[in-house]
């Protein structure tokens, strides 16, 4: 009997050893910024919770997360010019290093092999290998004798190509990393102050923002010789200028249906866009200024967060017919949303609650709480799978 209890007891703990070391898959893994703590929290999407909080990654005021292939490792950009390999699964920093004095984010390369930082001091983007964080090469935003400009809405193209805006120059930069250590860049005028970016979900088209005039800056990757195309022109003329309390978001992905759905600057609209003529098919009146306009994965409906003093709320948009369907109010100092892979829920961050909220987008009602200090972006690790993220 004694012997009989003593084996029972080892069963039971062998049992236990196995579920703590259980293998996983990461497709359903992130990480969530907490910007005020230099720290980010892994979370998994199926069960809806924290698996772990990683420290000591610098100034994440500003940061962006960019995944390896197999979405194990996840690469943070931080403002302070900090690069920072995570592991996932171990929920560990691999590796960190200091490559500039300010960055504001960053992509890894179409066969996962290299990272790409953009960097605002000094200017330029700087090539790392994945594995190890060596700096390969550099390429510096020298768009005059001795002026640098800060580098924003990096990507990564087909073809180990990377395409970049130089807000100072006002100009798009395209480099070809084939051979890392000698890139191949090639220069086009955009307009005054690009200051974001998006590439189409397939790869043909980059899309920048302009701060400096009401337009958008086009570039048919499939043509690059063709140039730089205005498209949306004087979509604000003859219109009273509003405060820009906040830059808006381009990298959305706000592409569903055949138009593209993007943040009016500094107005209280979104844009849409027909993507085969890449004329403006309509506007749609929103409660305040948006930041991120984000389309679910099925693309029905899109989701707006908004500047100061609307970033307590999100509204959601039917991409049918255009109307709002739904405003929320999720908490105070919404910053970020995050599907997940099928789209089934989205995950906002609502940084003065120190809270992320989970949301079901069916029936738009709300699901689980995380208490996480102070969270802004949201990343999720099927980005590894996606141009241009």
């Amino acid at each position: 009997m004694k012997l009989r209890f003593l084996l029972v007891l080892a069963a039971i703990a062998l049992a236990g050893c196995a579920a703590a070391t259980d293998p996983r898959g990461t497709n359903d893994l992130g990480m969530v910024i907490e910007r005020a703590d230099g720290a980010v929290s892994i979370v998994e999407t199926s069960g809806q919770t924290r698996l772990a909080r990683v420290e000591g990654l610098g100034d994440l005021s500003h940061a962006h997360i960019a995944y390896s292939r197999d979405g194990r490792h996840g690469y943070v950009f931080g403002r302070d010019g900090g690069l920072t390999k995570v592991d996932l699964l171990r929920g560990r920093v691999d590796r960190r290093i200091i490559q500039s004095g300010n960055a504001i984010g960053g992509a890894i390369s179409q066969d996962g092999r290299l990272i790409v930082v953009q960097n605002y001091a000094p200017g330029g983007i700087k090539v790392f290998d994945a594995a190890t964080l060596r700096q390969i090469s550099e390429v510096p935003a020298e768009y005059a004798p001795g002026k640098r400009s800060k580098v924003v809405g990096l990507a990564d193209l087909p073809g180990q190509k990377f395409a970049y805006a130089l807000f100072d120059a006002g100009e798009i930069w395209i480099t070809d990393l084939s051979d890392p250590a000698r890139p191949v860049t090639q220069r086009y005028d955009a307009g005054r102050q690009p200051y974001d970016a998006l590439v189409t979900p397939d790869g043909r088209y980059y899309i920048a923002g302009l701060f400096g005039e009401d337009a958008l800056a086009m570039m048919d990757l499939w043509h690059p010789e063709a140039g730089v195309r205005k498209i949306l022109q004087g979509y604000g003329r003859g219109e009273q200028a509003l405060p820009v309390y906040k830059m808006p978001h381009l990298r959305g992905w706000s592409a569903a249906g055949g138009r593209l759905f993007l943040p009016a600057i500094g107005r209280h609209e979104v844009l849409v866009v027909d993507t085969s003529t890449w004329q403006e098919t309509g506007r749609i009146a929103t409660l305040g200024q948006p930041v991120f306009v984000m389309a679910q994965p099925d693309g029905r409906r899109v989701w707006v967060n908004f500047a100061v003093p609307d970033n307590g709320q999100v509204q959601v948009i039917d991409t049918e017919t255009l109307a709002v369907v739904r405003t929320l109010a999720p908490g105070r100092g919404v910053l970020h949303m995050e599907f997940t892979p099928r789209g089934e829920a989205v995950w906002l961050s609502a940084r003065d609650d120190d809270r992320v909220l989970v949301y079901d987008t069916r029936t738009l009602q709300r699901g689980a709480t995380l208490d996480i200090s102070q969270p802004s972006g949201i990343f999720f690790t099927n980005r590894s799978g996606r141009i241009g993220f």
